[in-house]
């Protein structure tokens, strides 16, 4: 099994991040695997793969360990939610937990600072009534677990994440499945 950082404000329910994500009392949010450069070829639309920074090779494999590494601690099927840009759904398909919901909360806001505060409290929202009865997985771009977490997490990055009923959050766990 493959070991976890534990970064906690304050004392968790589960010394175990994994155990916490299993049991529902977190959730993963994922940075999008390897995909070279950063930000989008002008002229990027949602749904045009070819005008999008897309997923490497070395991407597409890192995602497919990242889902083999969630396997290994015990998970096989999950709520998988990603953003619409290409990067992230292949990343969120490649994980194999299931079927994939693309949601706009979940979009990059990179370039567009003024619409981060806005969309990471309406994200912050939806979280307090979790959308499945599955442990959850977020695929989404650095800028919105940043803008939730402080944290700024490397492609293809794992935050476990728990959020209090007053829409707190707290990091709990990071895992990387290495580049």
């Amino acid at each position: 099994m493959t070991s976890f950082f534990v970064l906690a404000s304050k004392p968790a329910r589960s010394a175990d991040p994994w155990e916490a994500w299993r049991a529902k009392r977190a959730f993963v949010l994922l940075r999008h695997a390897i995909a070279p450069g950063t930000g989008d070829p002008a002229g990027m639309r949602l749904g045009d793969c070819s005008t999008q920074r897309n997923l490497s090779n070395e991407g597409r494999s890192q995602a497919q360990r990242i889902g083999s590494l969630l396997r290994e601690n015990g998970i096989d099927r999950a709520a998988v939610h990603s953003s619409e840009w290409c990067r992230c759904l292949d990343t969120a398909r490649l994980l194999d937990l299931g079927p994939v919901s693309p949601q706009p909360l979940l979009n990059s806001f990179f370039g567009r600072a003024e619409n981060g505060a806005t969309q990471t409290e309406a994200l912050r929202t939806w979280l307090l009534s979790p959308p499945a009865d599955l442990p959850l997985v977020l695929v989404t771009h650095q800028v919105n677990i940043t803008g939730l977490t402080s944290i700024v997490p490397r492609s293809g990055e794992l935050v476990l994440t728990s959020i209090n009923p007053a829409g707190a959050v707290s990091v709990i766990g990071r895992q990387s499945a290495g580049a």
